[in-house]
C-alpha cells in the first residue's frame, strides 16, 4: 500500500481567526493559491490516489477538496478523527489496517503526520517535518506490520509548484 501523507495548506492563524474553535480555522487565500499550483505539480509528475482520507479539522478538509477537485477525483473524501491533531500514530495505523491495498492520501498535520511516518519507517531517532502543502510517499505493508515502511520521497510545497512550472 502506498500512502501519501500531506500536511494542510496555509491557514489562518489562531490569533487571527473569526472562529472560537480551532478546528473551524479556514485556509487563507495565499494558502488555497499555493495548494492550487502544488497540486498541479502533481498532475505534471503524474501522481494520482484512490482514495483521499482527511483530517476532519476544516483546514485539512479544504486541502482534500482541493485536491480532489483539480485531479479529478471524483467521489466524498473519507474524514477520520484519528488524522486530527490530537490523535497518535497507533489510533492512525490501527484504523487504516484494514482499508484494501491502495494509493491512499492522508491529509493531516504536523506534528503528527511527522510522528506517523516515524513510526511507519520504524525510526526511533528520526525527524520528519512538514512544510504546509508537502508532502512524502511511504511504501507499507498492509497492513502495516513490524518491517519497516519505505520512504521513497519527500517533496516541498514550493518543489511542487515549481514541477508546475509556477
Amino acid at each position: 500500500m502506498d500512502l501519501y501523507l500531506m500536511r494542510h495548506a496555509i491557514a489562518v492563524p489562531r490569533q487571527d481567526s473569526t472562529s472560537a474553535s480551532d478546528r473551524e480555522r479556514p485556509l487563507t487565500e495565499k494558502g488555497i493559491k499555493r495548494m492550487r499550483r502544488a497540486v498541479k505539480g502533481l498532475s505534471v509528475l503524474k501522481i494520482r490516489f484512490d482514495r483521499i482520507l482527511t483530517s476532519p479539522l476544516r483546514r485539512a478538509r479544504q486541502t482534500a477538496e482541493i485536491v480532489a477537485e483539480t485531479l479529478g477525483i471524483q467521489g466524498p473524501h473519507e474524514e477520520l478523527e484519528e488524522l486530527a491533531p490530537d490523535s497518535s500514530p497507533e489510533q492512525f495505523i490501527s484504523r487504516i489496517a484494514g482499508y484494501p491495498p491502495r494509493k491512499l492520501l492522508l491529509v493531516g498535520h504536523q506534528p503528527l503526520l511527522g510522528e506517523i511516518a516515524k513510526h511507519l519507517l520504524k525510526s526511533t531517532e528520526a525527524k520528519v517535518n512538514f512544510k504546509k502543502g508537502g508532502l512524502c510517499r511511504i511504501e507499507v505493508e498492509d497492513p502495516p506490520q513490524e518491517k519497516a515502511a519505505v520512504l521513497h520521497w519527500m517533496l516541498t510545497p514550493k518543489q511542487l509548484r515549481r514541477v508546475a512550472g509556477h
